[in-house]
């Protein structure tokens, strides 16, 4: 893999662990001020910097098995089970 498909890579498994991360733990406004510009389905504390460091952590843990899994010979196109048929 090179630098370039690696990052990537990276950049797409951060995004879909960003939106799989966002939800957890935020309770909604069941008041909403709207008044003050609230709206009652807005999260109390959304807590984004915790949840980008979480989804860097995560996101770095599901990279380096994509990363484990393309360098291996496990799963292959040019040798083993799913080889193509040569000429």
């Amino acid at each position: 893999m090179t630098l370039f498909t690696g990052t990537v890579v990276y950049l797409l498994v951060w995004w879909t662990v960003l939106f799989a991360i966002l939800p957890i733990g935020t309770r909604p406004d069941a008041e909403g001020d709207i008044e003050a510009g609230g709206w009652r389905g807005a999260p109390v504390a959304p807590h984004i910097l915790r949840k980008a460091i979480a989804t860097t952590v995560v996101s770095g843990i599901i990279w380096f098995g994509i990363w484990a899994l393309v360098e291996s010979d496990w799963l292959s196109f040019r040798s083993g089970p799913f080889a193509l048929p040569g000429p």
